[in-house]
């Protein structure tokens, strides 16, 4: 088999690979890049609760964190009528109010660091965003701990390489044959 025909061969099977990875990476490309885009603007798309503010008198204590997360707890089963199981608090000393998130929604309730009362029950869709476009949706979905977010993360990164290895192909190949021809 003569090197035009080899080059000819290897482009007919980058194209066709190129083709077929081309449509599924580029459906994963667009949901990345469209919430980067929103996670990059989501104070301004008001995707985050804005965080509320109470006088903060000094010489004041803060009441312990269990008293916050059990006034956050208390309010989401009596109030909310949801999963009161917490992932994390967030601690705004300066603005002297904690913000709790829940685990199996995207609640966010922020409490006087104070006095314990509850200043805000909102819903924080950035934290969906987040989880669309790293792809631990689809962990939260399943109930799993990593599993399928790192199946989607590699898939969707060999794809990429594979694409960009038979771009590469399908642009050096035809010069390539080019100058063979020319030699003869």
């Amino acid at each position: 088999m003569s090197k035009i025909n080899k080059l000819v061969n290897q482009t007919r099977i980058s194209r066709r690979l190129h083709k077929w990875f081309g449509v599924p990476i580029a459906i994963f490309l667009i949901l990345v890049s469209v919430t980067a885009i929103m996670l990059a603007w989501k104070k301004e798309m008001r995707l985050i609760p804005e965080t509320q503010k109470i006088r903060v008198e000094s010489g004041s204590n803060w009441i312990p964190i269990e008293q916050i997360i059990a006034s956050a707890r208390i309010h989401m089963e009596d109030s909310v009528r949801k999963s009161n199981e917490i992932d994390r608090v967030d601690i705004r000393p300066e603005k002297g109010i904690a913000k709790v998130v829940f685990k199996r929604h995207f609640t966010e309730i922020q409490v006087d660091g104070y006095s314990g009362a509850i200043l805000s029950v909102s819903q924080r869709n950035s934290d969906l965003i987040e989880k669309i476009h790293d792809g631990s949706i689809l962990d939260f979905i399943f109930g799993r701990d990593g599993g399928v977010k790192h199946i989607y993360t590699t898939l969707t990164s060999v794809l990429l390489i594979l694409l960009s290895i038979t771009g590469l192909i399908l642009w050096y190949n035809p010069k390539a044959i080019k100058k063979e021809k020319s030699k003869k």
